[in-house]
């Protein structure tokens, strides 16, 4: 049986992968100040998933430096590890070996046609890429169902995988007997979608091959304003909300509005009247202020790794509390001997 109870409060998991020095203005409005709001309505779980950071090329000093990075930029956010429970992936084995299970259940032609393992190998040549790859919705998944998770918030992008991991669930309730929860994907519809600044058709990505439209959350305030200033407008000079015909000035007003709280048809009227160059400026020295106040509070996290380290050991022993005796009922349910002890 999974732990699902009415005693508890229902459970969320998400991740955020080390896999660059710094994570951008549109990780933290569609995640992390979502992870936050989440904590007391949640039994939250928030982890680095560093194993699914080496299924492509990676530099093991880098990675280990951005782990660090990630769980900083996450605390800074206002993840709090006294009210949800914070970890590293690789510090539970039990993601890996239940991870092993799902591979097992899991059918080629299945794993072939998830999009990201597509995209990815497609990307670099289907020779070249590795079975970690193709694996990796099956680790996905028992990074979920390990912790009986209600409800996974993740973007439309992601859905793909939180409708394999309800598969695989299903399949092995089916096949062994009821013990994993069945979760759910909980897209927020509300989250700001943020567009790169110089090219506002696309999401900001870290991945873009130019870095100059994406505000990341370490640049200092002079580079945000640099970057703000040089952002992409449209023809006219009326400020309007308009995603369709004016998809430059929209993100500036969506990500105003973002930082403010305030109803973008509010920003409007209050700029009636004004050039684009009014909204840039005013944009600018709020996103500077917000940046480098976030940076401040990373640097401080950072120059303390011992604390994070203390944080990772305590989530890592919290989240093993419950690994631990769900991977012993997959276990036993699979047919393998327990050992003895």
């Amino acid at each position: 049986m999974s732990d699902a109870s009415p005693a508890r409060r229902p459970r969320v998991l998400s991740g955020a992968q080390p896999t660059a020095d710094s994570y951008h203005l549109g990780n933290y409005f569609g995640a992390f100040r979502q992870w936050a709001a989440m904590q007391d309505e949640f039994e939250a779980f928030y982890f680095i998933p560093d194993l699914h950071a080496i299924t492509v090329d990676y530099d093991p000093a880098l990675l280990r430096e951005r782990t660090y990075i990630a769980a900083a930029q996450m605390l800074a956010a206002g993840v709090d590890p006294e009210r949800s429970i914070v970890f590293v992936q690789s510090h539970v084995p039990e993601h890996a070996q239940l991870a092993w299970v799902f591979n097992c259940l899991t059918g080629f032609g299945e794993a072939s046609r998830m999009t990201q393992f597509k995209d990815k190998s497609a990307t670099g040549g289907a020779d070249k890429a590795s079975v970690g790859l193709l694996t990796y919705p099956m680790l996905m998944a028992a990074d979920i169902l390990i912790y009986q998770a209600d409800k996974v918030p993740v973007g439309e992008d992601q859905r793909q995988h939180v409708e394999l991991t309800r598969n695989l669930a299903q399949r092995f309730n089916h096949r062994f007997g009821e013990t994993f929860t069945v979760p759910e994907a909980h897209i927020v519809k509300a989250t700001a979608k943020i567009y790169d600044l110089q090219d506002p058709t696309r999401k900001m990505s870290g991945s873009n091959p130019s870095h100059a439209g994406v505000i990341d959350m370490i640049d200092t305030p002079k580079t945000v304003t640099k970057k703000v200033r040089s952002a992409v407008t449209d023809s006219g000079s009326e400020i309007s909300y308009d995603p369709q015909n004016k998809p430059g000035i929209a993100n500036l007003l969506t990500i105003h509005a973002a930082l403010t709280g305030q109803e973008i048809d509010d920003i409007v009227a209050e700029y009636e009247g004004k050039q684009y160059g009014h909204l840039k400026v005013a944009l600018g020295e709020l996103l500077a202020d917000f940046v480098g106040d976030f940076g401040r509070r990373t640097e401080e996290l950072l120059a303390d790794r011992a604390e994070l380290d203390r944080i990772f050991a305590a989530g890592a022993a919290r989240a093993r509390e419950i690994a631990v005796p769900t991977l012993e009922r997959v276990y036993e349910r699979s047919g393998f001997v327990a050992p003895l002890g």
